[in-house]
């Protein structure tokens, strides 16, 4: 009975962790919105927690060249197709309870987020 009674007046505190959201698209509106999404999220809530980013990583550009003639006959004429994927980083410092309300919100279905746990 004892035990009881002293964990009820105590308040029980996470761990603080710094989560990387990796946020990669085709699209860059839908990205920087996101990203704007999730930063005043994060610093709307109870703390306001710390946040670092976005940090715009070098956009990667996958290139595909092909031959218009499916034969192989005629004159050589190529075709050239391109997919730029766009990059954004952004460091939350917070308890992991907390990223599901950060990151639970409606966003673009061309938008991807990985989530990395960093201890410290």
């Amino acid at each position: 009975m004892d035990d009881k009674d002293k964990t009820k007046g105590e308040e029980t505190f996470e761990e603080i962790k710094r989560m990387r959201l990796t946020l990669k698209g085709r699209d860059v509106k839908p990205l920087e919105a996101a990203c704007s999404e999730i930063i005043t999220r994060a610093k709307k809530k109870d703390q306001g927690y710390e946040t670092r980013g976005p940090v715009r990583i070098p956009t990667k550009i996958l290139r595909i060249t092909t031959r218009k003639s499916p034969c192989g006959e005629g004159t050589n004429t190529w075709d050239r197709y391109e997919m730029r994927i766009h990059k954004r980083v952004i460091d939350i410092l917070c308890p992991i309870s907390v990223v599901k309300d950060i990151t639970s919100f409606k966003m673009g279905a061309t938008v991807d987020i990985d989530l990395s746990i960093l201890y410290r």
